[in-house]
């Protein structure tokens, strides 16, 4: 693990990580919270639209990938947005759609 890792260095790994189907960044769409970092594991909460979701083990290991040059293990809560995170995330998919 790099000296000094912060919990900026973390969000500003996974800030590029891209829906698949939707052109914007998963922080983007509203769905990384909480990201957090003790010794040399960071951890997030990943919030889903919808329970079941099929990409979920591909946005998984997307971002799981996005810290290993930090050379950090990487715990993933699963959560569920509210209803407004569920609108706005419908609105910026509607506006952004590309398609798999």
């Amino acid at each position: 693990m790099e000296k000094n890792l912060s919990v900026e260095d973390i969000t500003q790994a996974i800030a590029n990580v891209m829906h698949p189907s939707i052109d914007r960044s998963l922080m983007d769409l509203g769905m990384i919270r909480d990201i957090a970092l003790t010794g040399n594991t960071a951890s997030l909460s990943l919030l889903l639209p919808f329970p079941g979701i099929p990409i979920l083990s591909f946005l998984e290991k997307s971002l799981k990938e996005s810290v290993i040059p930090l050379g950090v293990d990487l715990e993933i809560k699963i959560g569920q947005m509210n209803q407004e995170e569920i609108q706005n995330f419908l609105a910026m998919e509607k506006e952004a759609w590309k398609g798999l």
